[in-house]
């Protein structure tokens, strides 16, 4: 029984300003259409053997998830296990292999992926993860080593040991952190060392107790945290609040994979990105004869070795080379190729100065749907909001601003005060601060209307829910 789990909670700080706290790395849309998260789901759909897959994931970002989910057409069953906060990896796979102990056995054997990773060759890939299982049932923990294509300083690396009797596996002789260019380059030459995938395969059981084992303090707050979550569902388990964030904000490979004596790598022989700067977002797309790329449009004169990504606008560039320029709505990013492992500082000096940039896009998505904010100003500020069809906002109140609806396309269910009413299309609608009401589609198409928001304060933090579908009041 192989169950996939897929961890998807990182920000992905380094791929700002397109990846963003409330919309990080996994719902990224590539150039075929899909997500990373969708790629991921796929991929674990097909060589899952229990007909479930479990996804750990922050309670935010669930419902966009679903959606997700849904657009592939597959129909597994889902399991949800939703953080109230980020608390790395090794708190997130205990919480994952204790619910499979619980439920589905000790035996149960787990298939750890990440949802920001790119794996084109399923082939590769299923015979990879069939030698993994193949170790992992007599109760090693196994990782998933890819072969370094070049000197890279951003990722981790395992120094192959003794070779095992599956072709292709070898013991684990040591896990070394982001090394320096110097160091890399050694280690790509001496061709015992792999890049760490950060993909694992386990049986539940022996992952609980090597953890007991290592990291003791954290299993311990892990099992209290699982005893202590209400399983009100068996698909949405939302671990308890108290508790979760009591657990050490640690990386699987420090707190297990590093002390444990039993741990095997399978040498992955399949295409593998993590998608891990934008350096790495770069090479999706194919170079012309002057090693530029492009993603939207772009005008390069006397241009060489650039990478523009332009959404909406046209992005020129005269005379510069090795760049790369990554332009949003309400973001602008243009960074030396040699540094883009440092985009991730500026996330920091956002969060520092409290700037919306490092969490939100202009377009924010919600369970019922998406606003964009198109303009904003001194007790003012203008959306387009778009309600799914047969999707509904809660019910709800602002204590400092009123807004004026304007209906673009589809119908309008109001609730204003006392009253209830339809809003159709180049229709409006006036909602004074301090009135509950309540904003619903009850058609089958989408509906679209112009929010205008006037007042003394026009924060999104202004709002009171009484009663809400997706359970936020």
């Amino acid at each position: 029984m192989l169950i996939p789990v897929i961890l998807s909670g990182g920000a992905g700080s380094r791929l700002w300003p397109v990846s963003r706290e409330a919309y990080p790395k996994p719902f990224i849309r590539l150039a075929d259409g899909k997500t990373l998260l969708q790629k991921t789901f796929e991929r674990a759909a097909r060589v899952g053997t229990a007909d479930v897959l479990i996804t750990v994931t922050n309670r935010e970002y669930y419902f966009l998830t679903q959606e997700e989910y849904a657009k592939t057409g597959r129909r597994d069953r889902q399991v949800f296990l939703l953080e109230p906060c980020g608390r790395n990896t090794a708190p997130a796979i205990a919480l994952a292999a204790l619910h499979a102990a619980a439920t589905l056995g000790e035996d149960a054997q787990l298939l750890v992926l990440p949802a920001d990773h790119l794996i084109d060759d399923h082939e590769a890939f299923v015979a990879a993860v069939q030698q993994a299982q193949q170790i992992a049932s007599k109760g090693t923990l196994v990782t998933f080593g890819i072969v370094p294509t070049r000197p890279e300083t951003g990722y981790g690396y395992i120094e192959c040991g003794a070779p095992m009797e599956i072709h292709g596996s070898h013991r684990v002789a040591r896990f070394v952190e982001k090394p320096t260019l110097e160091v890399a380059s050694r280690f790509v030459s001496s061709g015992r060392f792999l890049w760490n995938s950060g993909m694992f395969c386990f049986s539940a059981g022996a992952f609980v107790k090597a953890l007991e084992q290592c990291a003791p303090h954290l299993y311990g707050a892990a099992k209290a945290c699982w005893d202590a979550t209400e399983k009100q569902t068996e698909d949405k388990i939302q671990l308890n609040a108290e508790q979760f964030p009591q657990l050490d904000d640690i990386s699987i490979d420090y707190a297990v994979m590093e002390k444990h004596a039993d741990v095997a790598v399978v040498r992955a022989s399949f295409p593998w990105n993590d998608i891990g700067s934008w350096s790495a977002v770069s090479e999706l797309t194919s170079a012309d004869s002057n090693g530029n790329r492009r993603s939207g449009e772009a005008i390069m004169v006397d241009t060489t070795g650039c990478y523009i990504q332009s959404e909406g606008r046209v992005v020129a560039t005269v005379g510069v080379k090795d760049l790369i320029v990554v332009d949003t709505p309400d973001a602008l990013l243009i960074t030396d190729k040699n540094r883009v492992q440092d985009v991730k500082q500026v996330v920091s000096q956002l969060k520092l100065q409290n700037h919306a940039t490092h969490q939100v896009h202009r377009t924010v998505h919600r369970p019922w749907g998406s606003y964009t904010v198109l303009e904003e100003g001194p007790q003012y500020k203008i959306k387009r909001i778009v309600v799914k069809p047969q999707a509904s906002l809660s019910l709800q109140m602002h204590h400092h601003r009123s807004e004026h609806w304007v209906v673009l396309s589809g119908t309008a269910e109001v609730v204003n005060g006392a009253k209830q009413y339809t809003v159709r299309t180049n229709e409006s609608t006036f909602i004074p601060a301090g009135c509950k009401h309540r904003l619903a589609n009850r058609g089958a198409e989408e509906l679209a209307i112009i929010e205008v928001q006037t007042g003394s304060y026009v924060g999104e933090d202004d709002i009171v829910r009484f009663e809400d579908v997706y359970g936020r009041a």
